[in-house]
């Protein structure tokens, strides 16, 4: 399945990189890392040998594009607008549920601080993946 740089995904595609994404240690090592040109690489070769030929930078392009189109439709959601969908919402949130996001806090002294909190903390929260 060859694919330049200027194609589009296709559904197996994301598919593939999905399912790497969707591993404990990828998502271990995604999370938190700002210099992460060396996990995309390694997702990148993983995708090869399921038959994905996209280079690192494209596959980081998909990966941003995809947690934004999720972090989208994920706050409409909480908003109460269920009318926003995108294809892979649940496979997304089966992967981004338990990673921590940054909420500001406000301090005592007025400003504000941010701090990591769990979304839906529960005790088998890696236990099932």
């Amino acid at each position: 399945m060859e694919s330049g740089a200027g194609k589009h995904w296709t559904e197996e595609e994301v598919k593939a990189l999905l399912s790497v994404w969707s591993e404990k240690n990828i998502r271990k090592q995604l999370h938190g890392t700002l210099r992460n040109k060396g996990i995309f690489i390694y997702i990148a070769k993983r995708l090869q040998e399921l038959g994905v030929c996209r280079d690192w930078k494209q596959c980081r392009a998909k990966y941003k594009n995809l947690k934004y189109e999720y972090r989208t439709v994920k706050y409409a959601h909480n908003s109460g607008d269920v009318t926003k969908t995108m294809k892979f919402f649940h496979d997304l949130d089966a992967i981004l549920r338990y990673e921590p996001v940054t909420q500001l806090a406000a301090e005592e002294n007025g400003r504000c601080s941010a701090t990591e909190t769990q979304l839906h903390t529960s005790p088998t929260t890696d236990s099932t993946q």
